[in-house]
């Protein structure tokens, strides 16, 4: 399998593990494992400040989609302000950590990954032309904006705002994103063996 297309309506609406609020859970593996996971990527919607969720292990990452934004706040020490579209913060899962809203509610972008299992780089890319992906860890490409082509072999597929491609190591042949607008990317490298 070249690639795993997402659309929207694929994606899992489910309550927060604390259950203070709601979250979309776009992609996870493996699949079908209740609550248990090596990564998964998600968008919560947080309309009050509040306590994040614990994930002991796990490490996660959290960038502001929409909003004007949140401080999270750690331990009840240092906190880090998310106040810029796509602005990235990563912390340990296990950390006591608060969202604080700044003005209204906020959308945000969340991985979150084994830590003794795989590590997580998350990119904020403008898509203007090209972008090659080469088979060399599992890709998961959200398309924030805009439209784009995808290309692999014989295989293609269009990707509208919202959308996401899901590309897994194996498969061989790199795979060509071609259009306009904005993406997250999320490299999945494995660790273990390291």
């Amino acid at each position: 399998m070249s690639w795993r297309l997402l659309h929207p309506s694929d994606y899992r609406r489910m309550r927060w593990k604390n259950g203070g609020g709601w979250t979309v859970e776009l992609a996870k593996s493996p699949e079908g494992h209740g609550d248990a996971f090596d990564w998964r990527i998600s968008i919560a919607d947080i309309e009050s400040s509040g306590p994040f969720s614990t994930f002991d292990g796990y490490d996660r990452v959290i960038g502001l989609l929409e909003g004007i934004g949140m401080e999270l706040r750690f331990d009840g020490a240092e906190s880090v302000r998310l106040d810029r579209r796509l602005q990235f913060a990563r912390f340990a899962g296990e950390r006591q950590t608060e969202g604080v809203l700044i003005s209204g509610a906020v959308r945000d972008f969340n991985v979150i990954v084994k830590r003794d299992v795989f590590s997580a780089e998350v990119l904020r890319r403008p898509l203007v032309g090209p972008m090659v992906f080469f088979r060399d860890a599992v890709w998961f490409v959200y398309l924030v904006g805009g439209q784009a082509e995808a290309k692999c072999g014989g295989e293609q597929c269009a990707l509208e705002a919202g959308a996401s491609l899901l590309l897994p190591q194996a498969g061989g042949e790199r795979v060509v994103l071609n259009g306009g607008g904005e993406v997250v990317l999320v490299k999945f490298t494995s660790v273990i063996g390291d």
